[in-house]
């Protein structure tokens, strides 16, 4: 099983690949390059090499400021928590509208011990008759 990258970030000076294409940091593709080449660019301005793609053929790196790494970062865990999880329970709950008063109160205090544990909650209301 190949190991899933846990985290987007500097790859620092560990590059397994002889032969990467490189994006400099405002997205311009300066083409296939030597590992070494890279590593020298990365040095002189000054900035860290990201993986992109590593299935590409040559895998794709980003030269990047510390700064956009963190926007980067940022960016995908706000998409990640906006993705829903697999596993994610959806609890629905339909009453009527002319449900009683202690029914209404016991079934909100139900709702509420849904949310907690993270459930997504449906709640219909039926007009009564």
């Amino acid at each position: 099983e190949p190991k899933t990258k846990a985290a987007f970030g500097s790859v620092g000076r560990r590059i397994p690949y002889r032969i990467l294409h490189v994006i400099n940091q405002d997205g311009e593709s300066l083409g296939n390059m030597h590992r070494a080449e890279a590593l020298k660019l990365m040095d002189q301005h000054d900035l860290k090499l990201v993986l992109l793609r590593e299935n590409a053929e040559p895998p794709v790196y980003r030269l990047m400021t510390g700064q956009q790494i963190h926007e980067e970062q940022l960016r995908r865990a706000e998409k990640k928590k906006a993705s829903p999880k697999p596993g994610t329970y959806i609890k629905e709950l339909s009453f009527s509208s002319a449900i009683a008063k202690n029914d209404l109160e016991t079934k909100t205090k139900q709702i509420a011990q849904w949310i907690e544990k993270k459930y997504h909650v449906k709640v219909t209301i039926r007009q009564a008759k």
